[in-house]
Order: structure tokens, then C-alpha cells, then sequence
């Protein structure tokens, strides 16, 4: 090939260029709204929590078991394809260099999540920042492997876990009665809570970020890849939702547990169920997103998204602060509690519309990017 048709393939006409950076602003405000809509459920399932809603309609109960160990599930996986995309140059050149670089911004952030995780537990215990942390910590020895590999270490991961619970106890230092972790500041209890029965322990939970990393590398703005996937994973999820369902209705009591795809132990069908559902609200969203670029809404919720850490920790410390101080927090119904996580959410919205209207970062991000340079 002479350098003239060298130049000829590498260059984009202009259409061909603008189209490309409407893709890149609508990829990723499909991604933006999808971290959104996970913040919105993590919110809905921390002020159920937080105020032990369990009384109320059953038609609002249930509606808020379908965030629970969902939202968050979605949440790391969107953290693993943003790892992806971070790290794509490093693996496209394999330069020794860039990997080193991208390898120690990544221990860089793991450990800053940790340090901010470990801090904001005394005022939120069920904390996920600090696993995160974790799980980046897995990311920087992993991001240069193939792809199958990825598949591999996420089922691995997965699997380990019913594993660690016939030799370990998962029951230990949980207090089951207040939902609360005891002896989690001793280095046993740190090490259990980390890594096997805390709320999002390693094993299983890094599979959804190492799920995220390879779902990172496919070409999600490809019609018919998005509709292998979506298909995929409905599939997989309807399989494995109506399979325990029959298992649980034919079981003995003593199996019941053993057959739950509840959060808690997180069990290889709950995994795959979650990490299935993770899959399809994204693909949607980045089909929403690709239809409906200029829709208001979409706006809104792409400037939501960009503010997900801010927003995450303002849920604990201003939206439950606020109902501790006026004496609304504790053992309300869950209309309240959904109520609570609606106004919430609209302030959320709100904030963040007229945040990046002056500022390009949220404040939390911005602080984040600027100590783990």
C-alpha cells in the first residue's frame, strides 16, 4: 500500500468524523444512564434498609426486592467495562510502558477506594466502595488477558464461593436479628468480611467485574451484537429464575436456602441471575440512548450518571442524615421508604443537571481523579 492510500484509509471525511463523536457522546451517555438507574435502585434498597421497612403493601414490598443485590450488581459491572475502556490503548499497543502506567493507576484507585471505603464504614456499614477497591486490585493483574480468560476467572470466582462455604462458616460474626457485621476491625473479621461474607465479598462479587471487563471489549454499538447479548442473557435468566423456582416449590425446608437467588448468600444461580439482568438494562439503555439522543430525560439521566459517586455517598449522609435529624429514619413503611428514595432521586437528578452546567466533574469524582493521579 503506497503512503497515499495509507492516508486515505486512516482519515475520516467529515460526516464520517461527526457521526463517530455522536456514537462516543451516545455510548456513553448509555453507559451514564445506566450507572444512574443503578444509583436509583442502590438508593432504593439502602433506605429500605436503613429504616427496616418491612411493613406496607405488598405490591411496594416487592417492587423494592427487585433492586436488591441488583442494582449494585450493575454498578461493578460497570465499573469493570469502564476499566476496559481505561485500559484499552495499553492493551492495543502492548507497550511495556503505557501497562505499567495503567497497571499503577489502577492500584492507585483500587487502594483510594479502599482507604474511602474504610472510612465512610462507621457511618454506612453495608459500604461498597471498599470492595471495590478490592476488585480494581484483581483488575490491574488481569486487563492484558484474553477474553476467554475473562469468562473463565468470572465463573471461577463465582464458583468459589459455595466452595468457601463448606469450609468455612458464613454465619460468622453476623448478627442476623439488626443486620449488622460484628468484629469487622479485627483482622480475622476484616479478612471473612472482605473476601467471603461481607455484604459484597470478593468471591463471587469481582465476577461481575470481571464480567464487566470482558462485556467492555465487545462491539455494544453493534445492532446484532446487542441482540445476541440481550437475548443471551434473557435466556439465561429465565432459565435459571424458573428452574430454582421449581426447585424451591418440590424442595424440602432444609434445602430452601440452598436454592435462593436472594443477595444473601450470594449463590452461583443468584450471581448469574444478577449479572444476567445487569446485561439487558444496559444493552437497553445503550439502545435508548442510540434512539433517543436528544430526549430530555436521557439528558438528565446521562448528567446523573457522570455524578454516581457523589450521589452515592450524598445517599448516606445527606438523604439519611436528614431523616435521622427530623426523626423519619427508623421502622417506617416501605411507601415511606420508597418516597424518601423518590425525593432523593429527583434532588439527585436536579443536582446534577445544574452541577455540570458549571463544572465538568461532579465534586466527589473530581476529588477522586485528583488523588489518584
Amino acid at each position: 500500500m503506497n503512503q497515499t492510500s495509507q492516508i486515505l484509509s486512516t482519515q475520516q471525511t467529515p460526516a464520517a468524523s461527526q457521526r463517530h463523536r455522536q456514537y462516543n457522546r451516545q455510548r456513553n451517555s448509555g453507559f451514564d444512564v445506566a450507572r444512574a438507574l443503578a444509583i436509583f435502585g442502590m438508593v432504593i434498597v439502602n433506605f429500605k434498609i436503613a429504616m427496616n421497612a418491612e411493613s406496607g403493601t405488598a405490591l411496594g414490598l416487592w417492587f423494592a426486592s427487585l433492586f436488591e443485590g441488583r442494582a449494585s450488581a450493575l454498578f461493578v459491572m460497570l465499573a469493570g467495562i469502564g476499566i476496559t475502556f481505561l485500559t484499552r490503548q495499553a492493551r492495543a499497543s502492548n507497550n511495556p510502558e503505557e501497562i505499567r502506567v495503567k497497571r499503577m493507576s489502577l492500584i492507585k484507585r483500587g487502594l483510594l477506594l479502599i482507604v474511602l471505603g474504610l472510612a465512610y464504614i462507621p457511618v454506612w456499614e453495608a459500604d461498597i466502595l471498599h470492595f471495590y477497591g478490592v476488585y480494581f486490585l484483581l483488575a490491574t493483574a488481569v486487563f492484558m488477558v484474553s477474553g476467554r480468560f475473562l469468562l473463565r476467572l468470572t465463573m471461577a470466582l463465582i464458583m468459589a464461593f459455595p466452595v468457601m462455604m463448606l469450609v468455612f462458616d458464613y454465619d460468622q460474626n453476623w448478627h442476623w436479628p439488626t443486620f449488622s457485621y460484628q468484629n469487622f476491625w479485627t483482622l480475622d473479621g476484616m479478612i471473612r468480611h472482605l473476601f467471603f461474607n461481607g455484604f459484597h465479598p470478593f468471591f463471587p462479587w469481582a465476577g461481575f467485574l470481571v464480567l464487566g471487563m470482558w462485556l467492555g471489549r465487545q462491539e455494544l454499538n453493534d445492532t446484532a451484537v446487542q441482540r445476541r447479548l440481550f437475548v443471551s442473557a434473557l435466556v439465561v435468566f429465565l432459565v435459571v429464575e424458573s428452574v430454582f423456582y421449581g426447585l424451591r416449590l418440590i424442595a424440602p425446608a432444609e434445602l430452601q436456602p440452598v436454592l435462593s437467588i436472594s443477595i444473601i448468600p450470594p449463590l452461583p444461580q443468584y450471581m448469574i441471575s444478577a449479572a444476567s439482568t445487569a446485561v439487558m438494562i444496559l444493552l437497553a439503555c445503550l439502545v435508548l440512548t442510540t434512539r433517543f439522543p436528544n430526549a430530555r430525560i436521557i439528558q438528565w439521566l446521562a448528567s446523573t450518571g457522570q455524578l454516581a459517586l457523589t450521589l452515592y455517598v450524598a445517599h448516606v449522609l445527606l438523604g439519611m442524615g436528614t431523616l435521622e435529624a427530623i426523626g423519619q429514619l427508623y421502622n417506617q413503611t416501605i411507601e415511606f421508604a420508597l418516597f424518601s428514595a423518590a425525593v432523593f432521586s429527583v434532588s439527585g437528578i436536579a443536582f446534577s443537571v445544574i452541577w455540570l452546567r458549571y463544572f465538568r466533574q461532579g465534586p466527589l469524582e473530581w476529588l477522586f481523579r485528583y488523588l489518584s493521579r
